[in-house]
């Protein structure tokens, strides 16, 4: 059986109107509730089960959504920030108060970032357990060796009371400014601008480009996102199943 949800939530979450608006539609008897009209705003809903119309059309409630955005540099994870704008800002086709980033991207640092209302999944993606790979694009400052390879591989200190998981550094251009991608298979504060201050070196530029095999799409703009595609949604339930805690 379905989930129980007030009526004028229902529509306010698939963003009829505001709230206010909505409960003066309600008691005018525009909206109907399984072909009769109903009066309550707080009439209960059950969600799959209910059959909602707005003026006759029918309402079809999104219990989870799924976004993949490409971070621009400048704006902060979060759901609301007094100073900064927040990822949730740039959403705009979509207003949902439970949305919200699977994790941060620092406030400089560009690339994939998942937003959902899906908190079971989010929790499975950021899960130490789970293991989920991150992979990222990054600049850096000195010349980048193998053994900085060797050194990641190993599981690199970074001041905490344990050493970073094996990291996979791949050199794509060694140089004054090298170019590397870095996998890493957990989500410490500032980890991979720490794991090459380990080494000496800095990072002067960093972009997520893959997360749980996800992979940014090519055609989002900085600023840009689109809903996941079933079968991106699917590979994602699939580290959702594994390692059942």
């Amino acid at each position: 059986m379905g989930k129980l949800l007030r009526l004028d939530k229902y529509l306010s979450d698939m963003n009829i109107g505001s709230r206010s608006e909505i409960k003066s539609w309600i008691r005018k008897g525009r909206v109907c509730k399984n072909s009769l009209p109903c009066y309550k705003p707080e009439e209960k809903v059950r969600i799959n089960d209910d059959e909602i119309t707005f003026d006759g059309q029918r309402i079809i409630y999104e219990e989870f959504i799924y976004f993949i955005l490409n971070k621009p540099a400048g704006v902060v994870s979060a759901t609301e920030d007094k100073r900064d704008k927040t990822v949730i800002d740039l959403i705009e086709t979509v207003k949902r108060k439970d949305l919200f980033p699977v994790g941060r991207l620092d406030k400089d640092t560009e690339g994939l970032l998942i937003l959902t209302n899906d908190g079971d999944l989010a929790h499975r993606l950021l899960s130490p357990k789970k293991e989920v790979d991150k992979v990222y694009y990054a600049k850096i400052n000195g010349r980048v060796t193998d053994g900085d390879v060797a050194s990641f591989l190993s599981g690199i200190s970074i001041g905490e009371d344990k050493p970073c998981l094996p990291a996979k550094l791949n050199i794509l251009k060694s140089d004054e400014i090298s170019e590397v991608n870095v996998t890493i298979y957990e989500g410490k504060y500032h980890q991979v601008k720490r794991m090459f201050e380990a080494v000496g070196k800095e990072v002067i530029y960093l972009k997520r480009i893959s997360m749980g095999g996800l992979s940014l799409d090519p055609l989002l703009k900085p600023g840009d996102y689109r809903r996941l595609t079933i079968d991106e949604l699917k590979n994602l339930n699939n580290i959702r199943l594994q390692k059942k805690e």
